[in-house]
């Protein structure tokens, strides 16, 4: 059966929870005050207790003093009927989550597994992003990262599960939908061995063990994470940038421009389909590496509860890789969030109508958390506290870029072609937005479910690791 040109329903397998709930710093770079506690990478030893709950009780007490919505946290609910103390946190930002403004952007991690994705890119797996079509019970690999268990055994972007452990994908999904496939992949944990079916676009198939693994997650894929393509005799720079919450994305986007920068080029295409966010310090170098020519104008404005009295400005500041980006095109997707759209939203009013999102529309998180830390239980609470707006102070987009874009261009998430090829259809309508052609538009109509198409959207996994809050669709 060949895969073909299949417009699918297609579900990201992972936690968009995070969708950026960007790590270290603030989450969403050099931290605003208040600066988090997250100075220590693992725990340390204490007397605190770490009983629920006290856990619970510290909780309450951090969100209670830095929550950017404090009208919207229902602090007077009892914790006790409260299994876990996520379930309770869960509870107390129902509000916010009822209106839209959190939709699981303040969670409980673990200092060290936070750390250490940060710090080297670690994570344990195998080193896949998952796509659910499901309408017709598929599952394809959008993304395989290099140095992971999955890839060298022929897992890679347009890759179908036929079968797990003996199981297939279809019976899975009859069994239980996509989380009955999403636990059939089992936790997390070096050692875990899966036996899958698998099948290639060209419609050859194999039978595989995977077994999962420590590896470091590259940032900028050396195959394809930084191209450059000739657009009818116009050199184009392309990134594709799977996270900003890895330290070493800061060096790897330096390099990758200031190669632009010795070819002249100044038309970008930023391939954030997949980007849930991560540290706003690589987002502000990554605006300094496309602004040469904004030094000293803003860049974005971090607004705090009023309470803290914390607010800060980001300016562009003078980098020796940087270029004077004349055009952006930025792809995203629904799982396309909060770094990735404050870096887009950055340039709007300087590019204006030179600058366009393509693809489908984004999920929508102008908000960004910092890290409260209790080193003693090694509990690191993401709390959703500040606000990012753009040089316009415009900053409101919670149903995605498609509502402040100036312009914007639909196409499909083409994953059968790999990124950055010119036959993939999301980079063929950025490449045809910068050479001045046409766009269809993405229809955003208040919500960003509301679209011409099928749209990427992203799945919890039933526990989320670190890696899997920062990084959806990841397994």
């Amino acid at each position: 059966m060949s895969v073909g040109r299949i417009s699918l329903s297609l579900v990201l397998a992972g936690a968009l929870a995070a969708c950026g709930s960007d790590g270290g710093g603030p989450t969403f770079g050099s931290a605003p005050t208040p600066a988090p506690t997250s100075a220590a990478p693992t725990p340390t030893p204490s007397t605190a207790s770490c009983s629920l709950s006290d856990r619970k009780a510290w909780v309450l007490d951090q969100l209670q003093t830095y929550y950017l919505f404090p009208d919207l946290l229902d602090a007077n609910i009892d914790p006790a009927p409260f299994a876990t103390v996520q379930d309770y946190i869960n509870a107390l930002v129902a509000p916010a989550r009822a209106l839209g403004r959190d939709r699981g952007f303040t969670y409980l991690t673990s200092i060290e597994a936070e750390q250490e994705l940060i710090n080297s890119g670690s994570s344990a797996g195998f080193g896949i992003r998952l796509i659910y079509d499901t309408v017709n019970s598929r599952v394809f690999i959008a993304e395989s990262f290099e140095g992971a268990p999955a890839y060298p055994q022929g897992f890679d972007r347009g890759t179908e599960i036929l079968s797990v452990g003996g199981t297939s994908t279809a019976d899975l999904f009859a069994a239980g939908g996509a989380q009955a496939f999403s636990d059939a992949l089992g936790p997390s944990d070096p050692g875990v061995t899966r036996t899958f079916t698998i099948r290639q676009p060209d419609n050859s198939q194999s039978t595989v063990t995977v077994t999962k693994a420590e590896y470091a997650l590259d940032p900028i894929s050396d195959r394809y994470g930084a191209l450059v393509i000739d657009n009818n005799g116009t050199k184009v720079g392309y990134i594709n940038l799977r996270t900003f919450i890895v330290a070493d994305a800061g060096p790897q986007l330096r390099t990758a421009i200031d190669g632009f920068r010795q070819q002249g080029i100044t038309e970008v295409i930023l391939d954030f389909r997949y980007n849930g966010g991560g540290l706003v310090d690589v987002a502000e170098l990554l605006g300094d590496l496309l602004g040469g020519d904004k030094v000293g104008q803003l860049f974005s404005r971090t607004e705090f509860r009023p309470s803290l009295n914390s607010n800060s400005t980001e300016n562009f500041e003078a980098q020796p890789e940087a270029i004077a980006a004349t055009k952006i095109a930025l792809i995203g997707t629904s799982a396309t969030a909060s770094a990735s759209e404050l870096t887009g939203n950055a340039f709007i009013p300087y590019l204006g109508n030179n600058t366009a999102l393509v693809g489908s529309n984004t999920y929508g998180k102008p908000v960004g958390q910092i890290a409260r830390d209790r080193a003693a239980c090694d509990d690191r609470l993401r709390v959703m506290a500040f606000r990012t707006v753009n040089a316009d102070g415009d900053g409101d987009y919670y149903t995605g870029l498609a509502s402040v874009f100036p312009r914007t261009c639909a196409a499909t998430d083409d994953f059968l072609d790999q990124f950055g090829s010119k036959a993939e259809a999301s980079t063929a309508a950025a490449l045809n937005f910068l050479d001045g052609g046409t766009c269809s538009l993405i229809i955003a109509s208040g919500s960003q479910r509301a679209l011409s198409r099928p749209r990427l959207q992203t799945l919890p996994a039933r526990a989320p690791t670190a890696a899997q809050y920062q990084i959806p669709g990841l397994y």
